[in-house]
């Protein structure tokens, strides 16, 4: 997604696929909650700093009171707010990134700013230096959250890792301003100050990404049943398993719209910013900003509930993969991908097996058979991401090459990389609609939409945004006074509305949520519960590989071999759908 994209989508959509199975989720944690609650229900209170001064229910009370959720705890929108300042900043930056690196200096500007009927520009690199940049700063800050993720799991714990990780961002954010400065801008080292920002900032939102949202999940702590009496007298059971399980539901709720909020603003000032006063502003503004979250962390350090590290789940499950994987090596590939996808290959890695061989478990060893299982299913449920680094590539397109077409078009004042706003608009619209009308609709008309089917949709659909973007991009060629060098025809655009755009966008949103959504949802729902974050985990490393498999294209991001850029993404994106299908 343009404004949630797919990498802080993942809170969401995990909460979104956990819906589906809801009721298997109450009936399974409330069975364990209510063992822990059996031992001790003749005890009326107990003080283990989490369930201070509750009444728990007698055995009679569990059997007829009526259940209820419990309340979110604060601290999670508390927490909130410091995502809505991070994504503000971190898209209000980088939605003007293409237009800084590709376009030039307009005549006359020491700011960039292009005015009402110019085109705002700075470094007038050109659009394949623009998009490789652009990609790998998608690159880096898709991967940077595994180190994020492993840092807090081994040994900062997730709330001290989100504070070095906003100190480490706002360092790339104030960078970031300094090539924008009028004096500055006009000179060619701008470039490297820029690309210094970008890395800084790159590795600030990867260990932050990686760990806002679980810090949010976890603010709840309660696991036994107690008894309250509400305002109508009325004597229920708050059941933390359905809180569990419905507050999932409810913080991503706010979670999406604080995304939504900060990254939309975000967005759409700093493209007018850019257009009318320049870069400074568009950089210094998200800086400001970003501020509001060393101070809401600061405020809420004494209320957050902090998880000290355990231990990184990524990191032993590797250990566990590369101990399972060894002597299945050939230097026959179809021999080696028999071997590493037989159903014996995680027998022999299990610690049963090596005591009853009377062989010394390895010092990270420390689980037991059923961990081994819940590893195998976690990574068989990520099987389905394999697929989807093609799909990224068409989505990616957002953030470069048709934000770079939109300048070659008639805007009529409007600001070209503004349009990119049409995609997470798309998705705040559609997404309820799509849940709530037409995913029930055709079941009630008795179709199969399943999981699979909803994935092939949504590569279909991606495919067809991109062949949409191949057509108007062969009409700018048409009808530009250039033809087919309408990006570097100076002052000189194609007639063509740039609203024509419209369907790229919206297109790209549907197939979001046919494709990225329903693959989280379906590798969710069938990952052990504590093997999650490692799904997420390997969700987010396929979005690295897209941005490193799109640097393989960035030779296609430049006249006159745009329609061709277009149109190869749409056939991988369709080929790759109806393979999977």
């Amino acid at each position: 997604m343009a404004t949630v994209q797919h990498d802080d989508a993942g809170f969401i959509l995990t909460s979104q696929a956990e819906k589906h199975d809801d009721q298997y989720k109450i009936d399974r944690e409330r069975s364990s909650v209510e063992k822990v609650s059996s031992e001790d229900h003749d005890i009326e209170r107990e003080l283990d700093g989490v369930h201070d001064g509750l009444e728990f229910p007698t055995e009679y009370e569990r059997a007829t009171l009526r259940r209820v959720s419990d309340s979110i705890p604060w601290n999670a929108y508390l927490i909130g707010f410091v995502e809505l300042a991070e994504r503000f900043s971190f898209y209000g930056c980088q939605v003007v990134f293409t237009n800084f690196i590709q376009q030039p200096l307009p005549t006359g500007s020491r700011t960039g700013a292009g005015g009402q009927n110019g085109q705002s520009g700075a470094l007038g690199m050109g659009q394949r230096a623009s998009t490789g940049l652009t990609t790998f700063y998608q690159f880096w800050c898709y991967i940077t959250p595994l180190l994020g993720a492993w840092i807090a799991d081994t040994y900062l714990g997730r709330f001290n890792t989100i504070c070095v990780a906003v100190t480490v961002a706002l360092l790339g954010h104030i960078i970031l301003i300094i090539p924008a400065i009028p004096g500055v801008i006009e000179k060619s080292s701008a470039i490297g100050a820029f690309s210094v920002a970008l890395i800084i900032m790159g590795l600030g939102t990867g260990l932050f990404k990686a760990n806002i949202s679980p810090l949010i999940a976890e603010q709840y702590k309660r696991t036994k049943l107690f008894v309250i009496t509400i305002k109508s007298g009325e004597r229920v059971i708050v059941d933390p398993a359905l809180t569990i399980a419905t507050s999932d539901v409810a913080v991503a709720q706010y979670y999406y719209l604080f995304v939504n909020i900060g990254a939309l603003i975000g967005r759409v000032s700093m493209t007018y910013s850019e257009k009318f006063i320049g870069f400074w502003l568009a950089y210094t503004l998200p800086t400001i900003v970003f501020l509001l979250c060393p101070i809401f962390l600061f405020i809420g350090r004494n209320r957050y509930i902090r998880s000290p590290p355990t231990g990184s789940v990524l990191a032993t499950a590797l250990h566990l993969w590369k101990y399972a994987a060894r002597g299945r090596w050939s230097w026959n590939p179809a021999t080696t991908w028999r071997q590493l996808t037989a159903d014996n290959f995680w027998e022999n890695a299990k610690p049963s097996r090596l005591e009853s061989k009377g062989e010394s478990k390895p010092a990270w060893m420390n689980f037991d058979d059923q961990w081994v299982d819940e590893v195998r299913r976690g990574l068989k449920a990520c099987a389905v991401f394999l697929w989807y680094p093609i799909y990224w590539l068409t989505y990616n397109q957002l953030n470069n090459n048709l934000t770079s077409q939109a300048a070659t078009m008639s805007t009529h004042g409007l600001p070209n990389d503004v349009l990119s706003n049409l995609d997470p608009l798309a998705l705040i619209i559609f997404i309820p609609i799509f849940d709530k009308v037409i995913y029930p609709g055709l079941r009630r008309m008795g179709m199969n939409f399943s999981a699979l089917k909803k994935i092939t949709a949504g590569f279909a659909t991606g495919a067809v945004a991109m062949i949409w973007a191949a057509v108007v991009q062969h009409y700018i060629y048409k009808t530009n006074p250039c033809h087919e060098m309408a990006s570097t025809c100076e002052n000189m655009v194609s007639p063509l509305n740039v609203w024509i755009q419209t369907g790229a966008y919206v297109l790209i949103a549907f197939s979001e949520i046919l494709a990225s959504i329903t693959g989280l949802e379906y590798a969710f729902t069938k990952a052990p519960k504590n093997m999650r974050s490692l799904v997420m985990a390997v969700y987010l490393f396929m979005s690295a590989i897209s941005s490193a498999l799109g640097e393989a294209f960035v030779s296609l991001s430049a006249d006159p071999l745009l329609v061709w850029n277009y149109g190869v993404m749409g056939v991988l994106a369709a080929m790759r759908g109806f393979y999977s299908g």
